[in-house]
């Protein structure tokens, strides 16, 4: 009841404004100018006018004359008007411990037509409770057309409805065991770089899912999502959380909005942990040095060989033994030293890296070579049940190219030749040597190839 006076109230606040504006002022600015013009001759005007609630009365009289030309519809501030309530929500009426409906609206647009004042009225006053009422219905196969309703608030108003009906369909709710839950992390990028999870626990792994029979046999897996971003993982340690949300998924990861949980909501526990371990960087050069020229050295912030720590889950870090990085070393070799500010990019699950940016100087001199004779040769990609073997000389030329004093220290122990035998099956076969390089300082050029039997295990 308060809201209807309210509206009224501001209703009748609006016409004064109107009023004021448009009559009352302009009256009174009117009998200013025209007291001012006679005031050196008093009449009986003028003491009329002089009486303190003449001006008042004037404009009360004014402002009734305009309520009842505005309430007869004489001016075009009542002429009828359309105005939409969009994304109106519905409420839905049927027995959600017995059906699940399918096809059911969450809003509709309403339209009302009518006088501007009625409009406004509407506006303040409805609820604008739209109801699509169920409860009269029973469950089938076969879909429905319900109409929605709308319980007008103000007289002398129409409406219509943006659908006015919907399609629905009502299966009956069953219900089943689910005893597999599992989880799924959340805005794992919003966690601190240095922490990673260790383990989760939830108190429940059983829930029961509820929906029609068809919603059910899409469910392929259950989860609660546990939010990463939560503000006190700040530390490693294990946290208490409670109302984990329960999400049931189809078979393309697509979530079920039809099927219930029960309970919707679990408790559980996360242990954060931090790991780290210190790998070198490994500089890697792409492009072809001047002709005659080699790097005869490669600093990294000042020192030959340089480490980082990189941080993130121990089963990753321990299967990184080095962070890369890139340089171009295209038409360089002239001009002594050549001086890179790179960006080290964190690794394939890496969180964290202790630095992101290195200043690697690269010198150069004059290239020199040198050949080492390799008879180790290792097999790789060699298929099951089958061995391989070097038939004839085992020995075989690589030439080494870098400056004299890179390609001293160098010795045929130092190289790593092998042979790939991927899709090779029994019978005698030539193929290439390979060498293993990750020195930028140095190449290899093998020009010969060996001869491999391949037979039975």
């Amino acid at each position: 009841m308060s809201n209807i006076f309210k509206a009224i109230f501001r209703f009748f606040q609006g016409i004064y404004r109107v009023l004021d504006k448009f009559f009352v002022t302009p009256i009174s600015r009117f009998l200013f100018h025209f007291n001012e013009r006679i005031k050196n001759n008093p009449s009986k005007i003028e003491h009329f006018l002089n009486r303190p609630n003449i001006l008042l009365y004037i404009s009360l009289i004014f402002a009734v004359g305009v309520f009842f030309l505005i309430d007869s519809q004489v001016v075009t501030l009542v002429e009828k008007e359309a105005e939409i309530l969009s994304n109106q929500p519905v409420t839905v009426l049927y027995n959600k411990e017995a059906y699940v409906v399918e096809g059911i609206v969450d809003t509709v647009d309403i339209i009302l037509t009518g006088r501007k004042s009625a409009i406004y009225l509407a506006k303040q006053l409805g609820d604008h409770d739209v109801v699509l009422d169920l409860t009269d219905y029973e469950a089938s196969d076969t879909a429905i057309k319900v109409p929605l309703s709308y319980n007008q608030t103000v007289d002398n108003i129409s409406y219509k409805l943006d659908p006015s009906y919907v399609t629905v369909t009502i299966k009956k709710k069953e219900s089943k065991i689910w005893n597999n839950v599992s989880y799924e992390l959340l805005n794992e990028n919003k966690l601190d770089e240095k922490l990673s999870v260790d383990s989760v626990e939830l108190d429940k792994t059983e829930v029961i899912i509820k929906g029609s029979n068809d919603a059910l046999e899409k469910v392929a897996t259950v989860k609660a999502l546990i939010d990463l971003s939560n503000k006190k993982f700040v530390d490693a340690g294990t946290y208490d959380i409670s109302d984990i949300r329960m999400v049931a998924y189809d078979g393309n990861g697509q979530v079920l909005s039809n099927v219930e949980i029960v309970p919707n909501t679990i408790t559980g526990s996360i242990t954060l942990g931090t790991y780290s371990t210190i790998v070198p960087i490994k500089v890697l050069a792409t492009g072809d040095l001047i002709t005659g020229k080699s790097i005869s050295a490669i600093t990294i912030n000042g020192k030959n060989s340089y480490s980082i720590s990189i941080y993130g889950d121990k089963s990753i870090i321990d299967e990184i033994k080095s962070v890369p990085v890139t340089i171009d070393v295209t038409n360089q070799g002239n001009n002594g030293a050549k001086t890179y500010n790179v960006t080290i990019a964190k690794p394939s699950g890496v969180r964290h890296i202790s630095e992101e940016n290195a200043k690697i100087v690269v010198s150069f001199g004059d290239e020199k070579q040198k050949t080492l004779e390799i008879n180790n040769i290792v097999y790789r990609n060699l298929g099951n049940g089958l061995k391989a073997n070097l038939v004839g000389s085992i020995s075989v030329p690589i030439q080494v190219k870098g400056v004299q004093s890179v390609i001293d220290s160098i010795n045929a122990d130092n190289i790593m030749a092998y042979t790939d035998l991927s899709g090779y099956g029994v019978g005698d076969y030539e193929v290439d040597v390979l060498l293993e390089n990750d020195d930028p300082r140095v190449s290899y050029l093998v020009s010969t190839k060996v001869k491999i039997s391949i037979s039975q295990g």
